[in-house]
């Protein structure tokens, strides 16, 4: 028999998790429970065999190894107190974007276990990047087993240091609206040097998805792999002069990072 997992919230980022696991086998459907309160969203989650509850009070005598929210951040203090008692058994992951654990503490008992989660959008197609935070609470064999669960997202790392969570949040959590956004402008250069619009956006888009593959499968350093493109007096030197010349892109991004960071902490108090 499989571990029980209780999935609280199934929207888009709740549905993906779940078809991610279902898909790569983490878990069989007899081993999931979804409780999704809209009825369109909650049938959808019922397609794929699992069982289904409007609210909390319908699971029963329902038990769980595992309960993850993957609800808004503004509903967590009326969703999570039903599930306080199974802090007995279960384990709580989140995926509430800016919640703290001492939040989940506060709701669920001091004596509860509880991963917190930090995913970003790419994990809708299994290429997330998800970071996780567990509390003292957390059991090796319990972590290991949300590693291996979330691993059908994607990437899955820890931090030892909570406060660490605001820039995870600025670098992996906000970050692909950065690529969007270089994307966009990419394609917006190459539509200002003459190519058609959708060769311009084709171009952008492949390009950043290739370099990000031959960065991640290569196993060389990104400096190295830029200084492989770049041959001294060529096209691409000429353009990093432009992108590194007083350093212009690492400090907006720094930037950028450092007041997402700031923000997800006033978002947090």
């Amino acid at each position: 028999m499989g571990r029980k997992v209780i999935l609280v919230g199934c929207g888009n980022m709740g549905y993906a998790m779940l078809k991610g696991w279902l898909a790569a086998g983490r878990l069989a459907p007899a081993d999931v429970t979804v409780v999704e309160p809209n009825p369109e969203l909650r049938a959808r989650a019922a397609t794929h065999g699992v069982k289904v509850a409007g609210e909390a009070g319908e699971l029963g005598e329902v038990t769980a190894d595992l309960v993850i929210f993957a609800v808004k951040p503004q509903v967590i203090r009326n969703v999570v107190p039903a599930y306080r008692g199974m802090a007995g058994s279960a384990a709580y992951v989140s995926v509430a974007a800016g919640t703290a654990v001492a939040t989940f503490e506060e709701l669920l008992g001091a004596d509860a276990a509880i991963i917190r989660c930090m995913p970003n959008t790419p994990a809708a197609i299994g290429k997330g990047m998800m970071v996780l935070f567990a509390n003292r609470n957390v059991r090796g064999e319990t972590k290991t087993f949300v590693e291996t669960l979330l691993t059908a997202s994607g990437a899955v790392t820890s931090i030892d240091d909570e406060t660490l969570m605001d820039a995870v949040t600025a670098v992996s959590g906000s970050g692909p609206a950065y690529v969007f956004h270089f994307i966009e402008c990419l394609t917006a250069a190459g539509e200002k040097a003459g190519l058609p619009g959708e060769t311009a956006r084709l171009l952008a888009m492949q390009t950043v998805y290739g370099a990000a593959c031959l960065a991640r499968e290569s196993g060389e350093a990104p400096g190295r792999l830029r200084e492989q493109v770049t041959s001294p007096g060529g096209t691409t030197a000429a353009a990093l002069d432009i992108l590194m010349g007083e350093e212009r892109l690492k400090t907006l991004l720094v930037d950028a990072v450092e007041a997402a960071r700031r923000r997800s902490v006033e978002l947090g108090k």
